[in-house]
């Protein structure tokens, strides 16, 4: 991936929009990374491929309640409460 200084993604706005079309575009500032910049395409394939492996998730959690293969939430919470000795 290529990468441009915060600065120069400013001076030169207009080359970073051209790069971007081919290929996401990280954004350094002080050294360190900050942003990615891509494409309106790259950003709508990324939502739909959460979209489904959410979907994906949600159907595996419904499949593991309708199984009984699942903790009361009132039970997992008892469990991570800190038990603290009375004076």
């Amino acid at each position: 991936m290529e990468k441009l200084t915060a600065n120069t993604a400013k001076t030169r706005f207009g080359e970073l929009l051209l790069k971007v079309q081919k290929s996401p575009v990280q954004i350094d500032k002080n050294g360190r990374p900050v942003a990615v910049v891509m494409s309106i395409e790259d950003y709508e394939m990324t939502e739909q491929i959460k979209q489904e492996l959410l979907r994906k998730r949600l159907r595996a959690a419904h499949r593991e309640v309708k199984d009984g293969l699942y903790e009361p939430a009132d039970d997992v919470f008892e469990s991570l409460s800190v038990n603290e000795p009375n004076p």
